[in-house]
């Protein structure tokens, strides 16, 4: 089972999540917090694998949170949850150290594919998030775009298609039934990819892709 902290300072949130995320089966939500503080303290309580938590919240924001979380050993994945895709928030995050950031209206399925995510090691954004980050980091000036296709040379026909589908968002399920391969299958090759790569994760290969204008 994977252990989850749910952070948010709405009771009805928090309640929703639960009943998402444990209707998963192979997911405990382990504890819940209202805000930062309380958040802080759960982890270092129930020692949660990932932690789902709330960017706006009264009193410690979730920013903050994460930041003392994060800094801590053998720290929680954490993934932000907003209604706001506002860059600031997810360049901030991401700085911090947050594998994830999801809007809040992120169907259930790919939740709970979310939080398999993170707590296999890789990051995780949602869709509009990711295309937002990669237009904010990624040049396309020649000179870098030549260098990215140089880069992705090495791959096998199928690694591109994977890489190419990781890039627009999709997660691991979503791109074998776009592929037609099974997720143990597409896991396999997101982690050669990344490794040939010297890539750490999903969101680094995704602005290789897009700077070699491949998407």
């Amino acid at each position: 089972m994977i252990r989850v902290l749910v952070v948010d300072d709405e009771a009805l949130v928090r309640s929703g999540l639960r009943m998402i995320l444990e209707a998963a089966g192979d997911i405990s939500v382990i504890g819940e917090a209202r805000d930062g503080a309380e958040a802080v303290s759960a982890v270092g309580r129930l020692r949660p694998e990932v932690v789902l938590m709330d960017v706006r919240m009264p009193g410690m924001d979730g920013l903050t949170a994460a930041a003392r979380i994060l800094k801590a050993p053998e720290a929680p994945k954490v993934v932000m949850l907003t209604t706001f895709d506002a860059d600031e928030y997810v360049h901030e995050a991401l700085r911090l150290g947050a594998v994830g950031f999801l809007l809040k209206d992120t169907p259930p399925r790919e939740l709970a594919s979310a939080v398999r995510t993170v707590a296999g090691g890789q990051a995780m954004l949602s869709p509009s998030v990711t295309k937002r980050v990669i237009e904010q980091y990624a040049d396309r000036a020649p000179s870098r775009a030549e260098a990215a296709r140089r880069q992705l040379e090495g791959l096998t026909d199928r690694e591109e298609d994977v890489i190419k589908a990781l890039a627009r968002g999709l997660s691991n399920a979503e791109i074998g039934r776009e592929l037609r391969l099974t997720e143990a299958t597409v896991k396999a090759h997101v982690s050669r990819v990344l490794a040939k790569l010297g890539l750490a994760n999903r969101v680094q290969a995704a602005i290789l892709v897009h700077d070699a204008d491949l998407t």
